[in-house]
């Protein structure tokens, strides 16, 4: 089994270079990596029904889809992602406990007794400290799995906070569970590097095994990036089909927002509440239609109109929150 650590934080990056290992490497695969601030959903969500939409936006947190099903999860750099890619023996179906295992050895290590739990949990005294999720291509498993060692628990509840009420979607939902941070549990203080180590040792033999990503594996990795995983079609266009239904209180009156999405494009826009503006708003509602459901595109593509014509005392910016608040 070859051992790779990522070099870089860029959440893009580490998240193609699974896919990139998972197609172009004949042998097994130990591979360490640790994002900057960003959202990782999984394959099969709405994005924008776990985010908290305007938060992320703020702050340009990088929302990125991976290539396995679960529910969507903060990263910062105190979060450590481990991930396996290897040949199955058979074509088992989904199995968590061979691949967690290593990690609850490695803490037991440290004193820390960690358990299994539920679908695909690791916990210590209750709490939640790693989710886990695969996919499985061929004859190969990607196991990959989040550890929660000194992580900012505030910003991980802020970034997925999201009114459950907001989209009705045929997604699925992430279900919110009490964390901890493994920092916390130790006996003897460890920086995150050390920690890295101690999982490490834990899986891989020696140093012979460890692999450095080559400029051609960068090159290749970075046009996966391009065009797949930076990308909004694969990031929001893959979201099943969904409604949203806001309501924006301003000083020109309220406005209740419809929209109907589909891949990520807006199909149709209606507009109610007790507003007033001298032109007609099917104009809005006909000039939306058939775009990206991004604040970018919204903006764009209203450009060229006044929205105060319609929508009295409102600014183009406060207008678009509405569809997004």
């Amino acid at each position: 089994m070859l051992f790779l650590v990522s070099e870089t934080f860029n959440p893009y990056f580490n998240i193609a270079t699974e896919e990139y290992i998972l197609h172009n490497f004949a042998e097994d695969m130990f591979y360490l990596y640790r994002n900057s601030p960003s959202i990782i959903v999984g394959k099969n969500q709405n994005t924008l029904a776990e985010i908290n939409y305007e938060y992320v936006n703020t702050r340009k947190i990088p929302v990125v889809r991976r290539l396995s099903g679960g529910g969507a999860v903060f990263h910062d750099l105190g979060n450590l992602n481990f991930c396996f890619i290897t040949k199955r023996a058979g074509h088992e179906g989904i199995d968590f406990r061979s691949f967690t295992t290593p990690i609850i050895d490695a803490l037991l290590n440290v004193n820390i007794n960690a358990k299994f739990t539920g679908r695909n949990d690791l916990t210590i005294d209750g709490k939640k400290f790693s989710g886990n999720a695969q996919y499985h291509h061929k004859s190969k498993t990607l196991h990959h799995g989040t550890l929660m060692f000194s992580a900012n628990i505030n910003d991980l509840s802020a970034a997925l906070k999201v009114k459950p009420s907001k989209y009705q979607s045929k997604g699925i939902k992430s279900v919110k569970s009490r964390v901890t941070n493994i920092a916390s549990h130790l006996e003897t203080p460890l920086t995150i590097e050390q920690f890295i180590d101690l999982i490490a040792k834990q899986v891989i033999s020696n140093d012979k095994q460890r692999y450095l990503l080559t400029e051609v594996d960068k090159k290749q990795i970075n046009v996966l990036v391009k065009n797949k995983y930076n990308t909004w079609d694969w990031t929001y266009g893959k979201s099943p089909s969904y409604t949203v239904h806001n309501e924006l209180k301003y000083d020109g009156g309220t406005i209740e927002f419809y929209v109907d999405v589909k891949k990520g494009v807006i199909k149709s826009v209606k507009f109610f509440g007790d507003f007033f503006g001298t032109k007609d708003i099917n104009e809005i509602e006909n000039t939306l239609k058939n775009i990206d459901y991004s604040a970018e595109a919204i903006v764009s593509a209203l450009s060229d109109l006044n929205i105060s014509d319609y929508f009295s005392k409102i600014t183009i910016t406060e207008f678009t929150k509405g569809f997004f608040a």
